[in-house]
């Protein structure tokens, strides 16, 4: 899933509705992220159990995790826990005249 990751990347990560912490924010359950991550989310009607995703843009990459940052994101994750949904092209150089 998660190969060919660079930094720049748009990735989406799918997480897992825990419960609804305040009236705009829910708690999410991340893979391989060890613990709760909580996000700003204002739609009414959620439940708990509910797969949601989230989307970021790489600003890390090591061996085996990748950091998403991003609104609500700020996350080190496995690279299989993340799916690419759009790749960083980086600009052309031009030569000066």
């Amino acid at each position: 899933m998660g190969q060919g990751i660079k930094v720049g990347d748009t990735v989406a990560i799918t997480a897992t509705v825990r419960k609804r912490v305040t009236e705009d924010r829910i708690s999410v359950l991340i893979p391989s992220y060890s613990q709760p991550h909580s996000i700003e989310d204002t739609t009414l009607h959620i439940s708990s159990g509910q797969k949601i995703e989230l989307t970021g843009e790489v600003i890390r990459v090591d061996e085996d995790t990748v950091t998403v940052g991003g609104k609500d994101l700020g996350i080190t994750v496995k690279q299989n826990a993340v799916r690419l949904m759009t790749s960083h092209v980086s600009p052309k150089k031009t030569k000066a005249t």
